[in-house]
């Protein structure tokens, strides 16, 4: 039984150039966990506070002050490390430690533990005989909250080889798609900058129906067939376009407004015509019964909910009631710990709910949640396309397939 022996907190910062958090957890006085937090630009509103105040050293000097409570605790025991945390913030949403370090130090604890007991973290985390792999999920063209003025209003166009049968090949068919995207938009713009959104996806100056036709295009141009060896995703993120005095859908990039009914045409309309596998808050966060409309129509198609459901059990919960979605992002800091993530995965997968284990666009080079995408039994990782901070996560993957546990990719 690996104990804690040293906690370590610093300042570090992430992919967008922010400052964040990193924990080093040493178990035995050798095995090292070491996690650096993420952060997100779309943040719902329910999710865990990041940090106290909007400020990482408030948390590192809360660690700093408390991490004598950890030492000699089961760095595998990850019930009682999230309750040590408890104990010290009793909020709903960490408002008084930060999110960020319930993140770091629970994973950080996992990591250490399973290099003290010689096992790949996902099987910490898992004691199942057999694994599958998610397929991975790549952001191939972007706007909205994630890329700059002239971008579509939808954030993110995604790609997932729904036909590989290996991560390998699953890795190579997203990554040649994004070249492709590339390429078209160098010969419709010889003037095209190779600009890039927070998570790689191409952010070009286009409309969002010509968004969707160049990735779709891209996919064709390569042979494949949508819906087959290769199938789009979308996340509309809503909640940046919904405007509350309104009542309606304001895309201001591209000129229209939507009210809730017309936004359920919309997203319908554009799973409909590019044969969606994905499609994530076509509707914005609040709007519960019409998310169960997209999925009662398209029992298909994972209707995902991020900000609808903010990695959250409780609101997991009222959406099962009512079938608001079939598919969940799963981002560990947006509930807190690591614990809590796994409770809502628990319960996610006890009501059929399909699991979408999810990086943030303000990231670091870990790779802990291909692990988490693991053991979580999760049908997809979403990690981005390229950039070292996206790369890690997929190069991680590849690494696993050196474990016999690992047999064959999710079936959605």
């Amino acid at each position: 039984m690996p104990r804690i022996t040293s906690i370590t907190g610093r300042i570090l910062y992430n992919s967008r150039g922010s400052k964040t958090i990193e924990v080093d957890v040493i178990s035995d006085e050798k095995y090292l966990g070491r996690v650096c937090a993420p952060s997100g630009a779309s943040v719902g509103k329910h999710e865990a506070q990041s940090f106290p105040q909007d400020k990482p050293e408030k948390s590192i000097d809360i660690l700093q002050k408390n991490k004598k409570k950890f030492i000699g605790l089961d760095s595998s025991d990850l019930k009682t490390i999230h309750e040590t945390l408890r104990d010290i913030d009793q909020t709903p949403n960490y408002s008084k430690i930060g999110g960020s370090l319930a993140f770091a130090l629970t994973i950080a604890a996992t990591e250490s533990a399973a290099r003290a007991l010689e096992t790949p973290m996902f099987q910490i985390l898992s004691k199942d005989s057999t694994f599958r792999y998610p397929l991975p999920l790549g952001n191939i063209l972007g706007g909205g909250a994630h890329a700059g003025p002239g971008t579509p209003d939808i954030q993110e166009i995604l790609v997932c080889a729904t036909g590989s049968k290996n991560i390998q090949d699953a890795i190579e068919t997203n990554l040649s798609i994004h070249k492709e995207v590339g390429k078209i938009l160098a010969k419709r713009d010889p003037s095209f900058t190779n600009g890039r959104g927070d998570e790689g996806g191409w952010a070009p100056k286009l409309k969002n129906d010509e968004a969707l036709e160049i990735s779709a295009k891209a996919c064709e141009q390569l042979g494949f067939t949508l819906g087959k060896e290769v199938s789009l995703g979308v996340d509309f993120a809503s909640s940046t376009q919904w405007n509350e005095k309104k009542k309606k859908y304001v895309y201001n990039r591209a000129g229209f407004e939507n009210t809730p009914e017309e936004q359920i045409e919309f997203a319908s309309s554009i799973i409909k015509k590019y044969k969606l596998v994905y499609a994530e808050d076509a509707v914005h966060e609040e709007a519960f019964n019409d998310m169960s409309v997209l999925t009662k129509r398209f029992p298909r198609v994972l209707i995902t909910g991020d900000d609808l459901l903010v990695t959250n059990t409780q609101i997991l919960k009222k959406a099962i009631k009512i079938k608001a979605c079939n598919g969940a992002i799963l981002k560990v800091n947006q509930a807190g710990s690591l614990y809590d993530a796994l409770e809502f995965a628990k319960e996610a997968n006890k009501n059929n709910v399909r699991l979408i284990t999810s990086h943030r666009s303000g990231e670091s080079i870990d790779s802990h949640i291909s692990h988490i995408g693991l053991a979580t039994k999760s049908k997809m990782l979403k990690v981005g396309i390229i950039g070292g901070e996206r790369i890690a996560k997929l190069n991680e993957l590849v690494r696993l397939s050196e474990y016999d546990l690992i047999r064959g990719m999710a079936e959605i």
